[in-house]
């Protein structure tokens, strides 16, 4: 099967993946084998790439929001036939038996693998997946538009759930990727005001396109404080500009899995009662309810596709902030 595949983690521009032929992986009997049909491209997977996450497999295929078509079932798969459309995420599997894991914390666990990371992910032309650990696509959706969410939509949701806020309160969004143009449709049909912080000019318009009341940039200053705010860009110097900006009792989550270091906080900007939260990884409750609501408000992804062996430049052109929405590349 053909897979883009990392061996030695460098920048995105020396094109560090590499368009191989290497064999068909193999089910075990509580797996699937899926044949990819497309796979999102996210900022996890640049971190991958060019090192800033640690990697337990090398060499590794990155890719962790995939659309695939059940082709081989283990024989204890009950839950899903051939030929069904799955999604996989990016949490791969848990130990199913720690304290997080029996509280409902499964993506604390300690013994978790995670796709793209750990196991080999969707940037090939097949993959494995464990069938507890794989979705059901949600009806009306085409598969370029599903990608975004089993990753980007599932960690931002999680995100405004952790950022505790509320309908009719004020919301901000501290850079405008693909976790955000999905947030912000779930925080406006819950009835909230949202206010964006992006630098790009092509992401203010986008921003505003999808019904922010509000766009700037992180060293303005909205109309109004913001009871919540969540900061998807990797910055840690956007902690400090939205603690400016949060009002007394607010949360400030912090949603992408890795961040530059966080400058010396003032213990003023935290008073009245402030709180900043990390967002680690996601649970299966987080993707099932995701995907529900994305079925129900409808949610919308905007999407530009790449082939497959044009994942490099995909991953370039997201590192650049050259992508609107998100990004999926098709395998064929």
């Amino acid at each position: 099967m053909k897979a883009m595949l990392l061996t030695t983690p460098h920048p995105i521009e020396k094109n560090p993946l590499e368009l191989v032929d290497i064999p068909l992986p193999q089910p075990k009997p509580h797996e699937m084998l899926l044949e990819n049909k497309v796979c999102g491209i996210c900022h996890t997977d640049l971190h991958t790439v060019e090192g800033e996450l640690p990697l337990k497999k090398k060499p590794i295929i990155p890719g962790h929001q995939v659309v695939g078509m059940v082709k081989q079932i283990g024989n204890k798969v009950k839950r899903f036939n051939l030929g069904n459309l799955v999604g996989v995420a990016w949490l791969h599997s848990t130990c199913g038996k720690c304290s997080f894991c029996s509280e409902g914390k499964e993506n604390l666990c300690e013994g978790a693998q995670f796709t793209g990371l750990d196991v080999d992910g969707g940037y090939a032309q097949y993959m494995v997946v464990p069938e507890a650990f794989a979705y059901t696509i949600p009806d009306g959706f085409s598969l370029r538009e599903v990608a975004p969410l089993l990753c980007a939509g599932i960690i931002g949701y999680r995100a405004l759930r952790l950022s505790k806020i509320h309908p009719g309160q004020r919301l901000g969004l501290y850079g405008f990727g693909a976790s955000a143009h999905v947030s912000i449709q779930v925080a406006l049909y819950w009835g909230c005001a949202v206010y964006v912080f992006t630098r790009g000019k092509t992401h203010q318009e986008f921003a505003r396109k999808m019904g922010a009341c509000w766009v700037g940039t992180s060293k303005d200053n909205p109309p109004e404080k913001l009871h919540s705010a969540i900061i998807f860009a990797p910055a840690g110097e956007l902690v400090l500009d939205a603690l400016k900006v949060l009002e007394k009792g607010g949360t400030l989550a912090l949603a992408g899995i890795y961040m530059t270091p966080i400058p010396q906080i003032d213990y003023a900007a935290l008073y009245y009662e402030r709180t900043i939260r990390s967002v680690a990884n996601s649970t299966r409750r987080d993707g099932e309810e995701l995907l529900k609501l994305a079925a129900e408000i409808p949610i919308h992804t905007e999407t530009q596709v790449f082939p497959l062996k044009e994942a490099n430049q995909a991953l370039k052109a997201l590192k650049h902030g050259e992508i609107n929405g998100a990004g999926v590349l098709e395998i064929k």
